[in-house]
């Protein structure tokens, strides 16, 4: 039972850092723009998420029961996933790096679950179908959407900047501005939801996953009457943690995370209100598509890939590649780093007997 308190507070911190780390996501753009200030924007953005944050369990599913073997996985594995996580989050803050939280929480989950099967790479769940022709696994659920995502975001964003230069014409850039000056608080609260329809569903996949890891192992059989409700015999997400994971975001979210906020805003391109516009729509339409059929994507890759096509439609040069570059470093480097952490962590909590 201590052990499962111990991964309930990691995820928890998990999901705080995930609303800071991400905050970035939601409202850079609008706070670049100028069209709401970092306060407002912050407090829209934390709303908009903890209603996204309620909106299913698609994703959560995917995470707790569609990537591992479930047979192998201990509470050690679920704490070993949640710290590498923790760590690679907490580092790539630091450093003003959009890295992705998703990739981090699933890269430390393969790393701890090879750490507790020994190094055996059944446990992973590479690509399976179910009976009802469902697909999952690694493959359909986080490589492939790690590939296409960013390259949607991109080509979107261009698109519809593009789309929107040839309607808006023969408009000042006075008008313009104040038409998408209000149209922005639309995107940028929809770029809020679909967030947290995405990203908060993640560590609610991890902690249904350590109740019917602890149910199925034994570890809550003697628990009192009233504590009854941690008994998960299959795997399912209960409201409480649905809630208890939104409203843990939405606080991050509230928190601010304000290094990446100026990487991501102000670093990457200029922007304009229909800038923002059109890269906060097609990077929320992306991702709530993404939610819907239960794919984990990384928000922070749609976001920022969606900013550097829009930036791209002014001129090429308008975007700096050499600030993408480290970024896409940082991309490349998540699932490999956190799954050696989440490795190493599980092969260190086995030597300590835990």
């Amino acid at each position: 039972m201590t052990l499962f308190l111990l991964v309930l507070l990691a995820a928890l911190v998990f999901e705080y850092i995930n609303g800071f780390h991400d905050t970035a996501n939601a409202i850079a753009t609008v706070v670049s723009t100028k069209v709401l200030s970092a306060r407002w924007a912050i407090a829209w953005a934390a709303f908009f998420n903890l209603i996204g944050a309620l909106t299913g369990t698609a994703v959560a599913t995917t995470i707790g029961k569609g990537l591992v073997d479930t047979h192998y996985v201990t509470m050690a594995t679920v704490l070993g996933a949640l710290i590498s996580a923790i760590i690679w989050g907490l580092v790539t803050w630091w450093l003003g790096l959009p890295s992705s939280s998703s990739h981090a929480l699933v890269g430390g989950l393969c790393g701890a679950a090879l750490g507790t099967a020994s190094g055996d790479w059944k446990v992973l769940h590479w690509s399976i179908t179910s009976a009802a022709g469902e697909h999952s696994g690694l493959w359909p659920k986080i490589v492939m959407p790690m590939v296409l995502s960013p390259l949607l975001g991109f080509v979107g964003g261009a698109t519809l900047m593009f789309l929107l230069t040839i309607i808006l014409r023969k408009l000042t850039p006075r008008v313009v501005n104040l038409i998408f000056g209000k149209a922005q608080l639309v995107s940028a609260g929809f770029m809020g939801f679909s967030h947290g329809s995405n990203d908060a569903q993640k560590t609610m996949g991890i902690i249904a996953l350590a109740l019917f890891t602890g149910t199925t192992q034994g570890a809550f059989k003697d628990l009192p009457e009233w504590a009854g409700f941690l008994r998960t015999p299959e795997f399912t997400v209960p409201y409480w943690v649905m809630i208890t994971c939104a409203l843990t975001m939405a606080a991050g979210t509230a928190g601010g995370g304000w290094r990446i906020i100026r990487t991501m805003g102000h670093k990457m391109v200029k922007m304009q209100p229909v800038h923002g516009f059109a890269a906060e729509t097609t990077a929320a339409i992306i991702i709530h598509g993404a939610s819907t059929y239960g794919v984990p994507v990384s928000t922070t890759h749609v976001i920022a890939t969606s900013i550097m096509g829009v930036g791209a439609t002014k001129r090429f040069s308008a975007v700096k590649w050499g600030l993408v570059g480290r970024i896409v470093w940082a991309w490349v480097l998540t699932l490999p780093l956190t799954g050696l952490l989440g490795f190493g962590l599980v092969r260190l909590l086995h030597a300590f007997g835990i």
